[in-house]
């Protein structure tokens, strides 16, 4: 739209609502995850693990794969589990065709809505920085695959519990059990509708029909992608909920039930 003014535009409606509802749920988020990245505690209970510091890989919790913090880490950094993992998962959500149409309204207004003057001359596209690094957004599917893997089996480990009397590990499901898995099947959702996943299972096939199993594969990411941006956003709104509840049972704020 040819107009000198940010903002001016001949629409009646509240286009201004959507974007601005996106940037605060976005920068909630973005919020919450770096100050819960950043501490360090409380991020594991019994057989839950927070999904924001999972793969532990370092760290003083019994899921740690490799013992407590490495020697090599660099004294003037705190150190946190989380940030030696949440770049991944993060740079998938940063760089996803959904979101990207999302916060190139919300935070760049670029445009801030259809039909809506943006606050610049020219466009640069997606091919210098920060906007070409958009283009990395298949590789970073890939990471995001091995996570969506590893989150599932923390939810099955979630419902193994150690008796306090015996010592014996034992098979229950308690409401931490549930919100676990919950995360791990919608971070699948919106992994395996991904665009890119939805391309390398089949769309980079010329003739899709000649591979049954390879064209079951490609329908079901189809559907999935349909409600791409329902996957995405109650994704985010699951890990970020899992992570709170991991926490405030950790801190005895909650109490986690047992089902059975």
């Amino acid at each position: 739209m040819n107009s000198t003014s940010f903002g001016h535009t001949a629409r009646t409606d509240s286009w201004w609502a959507r974007p601005l509802l996106i940037f605060i749920l976005l920068s909630s988020f973005i919020v919450y995850a770096t100050w819960a990245a950043f501490q360090g505690e409380y991020y594991a209970v019994g057989p839950y693990l927070s999904p924001f510091y999972s793969p532990e890989i370092f760290g003083d919790s019994p899921h740690s794969w490799f013992g407590a913090k490495p020697s090599w880490w660099p004294m003037i950094l705190p150190f946190s589990p989380a940030l030696l993992i949440l770049w991944a998962p993060g740079g998938m959500r940063f760089t996803c065709y959904y979101y990207r149409g999302a916060y190139y309204k919300s935070f760049w207004a670029d445009p801030p809505a259809c039909a809506v003057a943006e606050p610049r001359k020219t466009y640069r596209g997606e091919n210098s920085f920060p906007l070409i690094m958009q283009n990395i957004h298949r590789y970073f599917m890939y990471l995001a695959v091995l996570f969506v893997i590893v989150l599932a089996f923390d939810a099955w480990k979630s419902m193994w519990f150690v008796d306090p009397v015996t010592g014996v590990e034992h098979f229950g499901i308690g409401v931490g059990s549930l919100v676990l898995t919950m995360n791990a099947t919608l971070l699948g959702g919106y992994t395996f509708g991904c665009h890119s996943f939805r391309h390398l299972v089949g769309g980079i096939k010329d003739q899709l029909s000649k591979s049954p199993v390879q064209k079951k594969v490609y329908n079901c990411a189809s559907c999935l992608n349909k409600d791409h941006m329902v996957w995405a956003w109650c994704s985010l709104l699951g890990v970020a909920f899992a992570d709170i509840y991991v926490r405030l049972v950790s801190m005895g704020i909650w109490t986690d039930w047992r089902i059975f």
